[in-house]
């Protein structure tokens, strides 16, 4: 089916990494122009930028000038905003108990997740409001579904994005009109190039699918193709507020 988004002009932030690069290929792959965010990835989001003739824009998304100045240079590359992908968060490494984990961890966890989404869709829709028509993506994580011992600041984080702050957006979005959606693609366990050079030890594999129908870990290319339904207009014009796992049917987390 044809997604329509052909010269759509769409912003996906943290389009470097490695979920942010399958997106910013499958829009391409779609005849979309593609501004490709990064914060400290640089010659990365320029490699891809210049790969699928789109355009690299820099900005810490916890600032909100930055945020502001991201925005502006891609609608003045484009000349105006179809799309976004509020794909850019962070995940911490460490597993932290939340009796052991400390407020800074906390606090970063938050700023770095839900209130980047936050100002990302202030901005976004801002815009939206002045063209009428737009449609936001947010990527959140089965964590904020399920929960996952050790990362209780990301799983919070994650679930607000997900329930209260995307079913309030969407409600206010349809303020602006019909033509606006906010949607949310929860990807699971998923196999980045960065977590495959690592290698996958094959435990971990089995825990983390324990409770999945398919047993096998989910793709970034799984994720970009969500993310491509619910932004298209064609495919999806019926749909907002809407939460789609990409986690091959997992009812729980077994914290590997």
């Amino acid at each position: 089916m044809d997604s329509g988004l052909e010269n759509a002009a769409v912003l996906v932030t943290g389009g470097a990494g490695g979920i942010g690069t399958a997106i910013s290929l499958a829009f391409a792959a779609e005849g979309a122009r593609v501004a490709v965010h990064h914060h400290s990835s640089e010659d990365q989001a320029i490699a891809l930028a210049d790969r699928i003739g789109g355009v690299p824009v820099r900005g810490d998304l916890t600032r909100p000038d930055d945020v502001e100045a991201v925005f502006a240079a891609t609608i003045d590359a484009f000349g105006g905003l179809d799309v976004c992908v509020a794909n850019a968060g962070w995940y911490p490494s460490d597993d932290s108990a939340i009796w052991d984990m400390d407020l800074d961890r906390w606090k970063e966890t938050v700023d770095r997740n839900l209130t980047i989404a936050f100002l990302t869709a202030r901005a976004f829709l801002r815009h939206a409001a002045a063209a009428g028509a737009g449609s936001l993506v947010f990527i959140g994580s089965t964590a904020g579904i399920f929960g996952e011992a050790g990362h209780a600041d990301y799983a919070a984080a994650k679930a607000a994005l997900s329930r209260g702050f995307l079913l309030s957006v969407k409600n206010e979005a349809a303020r602006i009109g019909d033509a606006v959606r906010v949607n949310t693609v929860a990807p699971g366990w998923t196999v980045t190039p960065k977590r495959a050079e690592a290698g996958l030890d094959p435990s971990h594999v089995e825990r983390a699918t324990a409770t999945m129908a398919r047993k096998q870990l989910a793709t970034p290319e799984d994720v970009a193709a969500q993310v491509i339904v619910l932004a298209s207009d064609r495919m999806s014009q019926h749909q907002t507020g809407q939460v789609v796992s990409v986690a091959g049917g997992m009812e729980g987390r077994v914290d590997p």
